[in-house]
């Protein structure tokens, strides 16, 4: 997952199988770095926190605490930061995704 780019790029190996444009963390609310594993995976998940609350986000995977991928149904503006620090996808890319990675896959997130 590449910040600067705003591209999220899935791998089996080395081998790239799918890139997506998508939404990460505001300055106020970034996404953490590092390498994290999916530990949660929800099909869907209601997000809450300080003014804002988002009902039934669809293909939820938790990576690190309540940071995620997942769905997004209340904008369209990928490729720039919109988020509260979880990486924001189109819900369709996100639902391939939710199929694709397993409980333990890895995320690699860095600028």
């Amino acid at each position: 997952m590449d910040l600067t780019r705003q591209v999220l790029t899935a791998y089996e190996g080395d081998t790239p199988v799918r890139v997506v444009v998508v939404s990460t963390g505001l300055p106020r609310t970034p996404t953490p770095t590092g390498q994290f594993r999916i530990w949660a995976k929800l099909r869907y998940d209601d997000m809450e926190g300080p003014g804002y609350y988002l009902p039934n986000v669809p293909y939820v995977m938790y990576f690190y605490g309540g940071y995620g991928l997942h769905g997004t149904y209340w904008h369209n503006n990928f490729g720039r930061p919109m988020s509260h620090g979880c990486i924001n996808l189109p819900t369709s890319e996100a639902e391939w995704l939710f199929h694709w990675a397993e409980v333990g896959t890895l995320v690699n997130i860095h600028y």
